[in-house]
């Protein structure tokens, strides 16, 4: 088995890792909307998934993708790489700068004034249009590295 072929396992597993918590996210706050008795259990089980698992495999994709550029001789300047490189800085700042602390926010919030206050409805909703903005960047740069299309010249 070569090298690149073992670092192109280890970054779908990590690919499949990542996703497949954040994929998680809506069936837990779901469960949590339905019984607020539940809902900061579910919080605290979305950010420890976010912080434990997805956050560690997602950085650990740029590992192991930069090592396949490397391994497998790959030009920094193909397109469909150059674009998912770019969407994945833009990843990581909705989810370091953007999601992270808002979901700190929101079970503040939630343990403070409680799931009917206004705060917590803002932060939800907030929360809500993030993680949906997230996943079609997560969705596009999936779809650039399987297809690897020719985007341009």
């Amino acid at each position: 088995m070569s090298l690149f072929t073992l670092l192109k396992f280890l970054h779908v597993l990590l690919a499949i890792t990542a996703v497949g918590a954040n994929v998680t996210y809506g069936v837990w706050l779901s469960r949590g909307a339905r019984d607020p008795r539940h809902l900061p259990f579910a919080l605290r089980g979305v950010k420890m998934l976010d912080d434990r698992l997805a956050n560690p495999a997602y950085a650990l994709l740029l590992v192991t993708g930069v090592a396949m550029i490397y391994a497998g001789r790959l030009a920094w300047t193909t397109p469909w790489l150059l674009v998912s490189l770019f969407l994945y800085g833009v990843l990581v700042v909705l989810g370091l700068a953007g999601y992270t602390p808002l979901l700190r926010r929101e079970i503040a919030v939630l343990e403070a004034e409680g799931p009917d206050s206004p705060a917590y409805q803002r932060l939800s909703g907030r929360g809500t249009l993030l993680g949906a903005l997230i996943a079609v960047v997560v969705l596009v740069i999936t779809f650039l590295m399987v297809t690897k299309p020719v985007l341009w010249g």
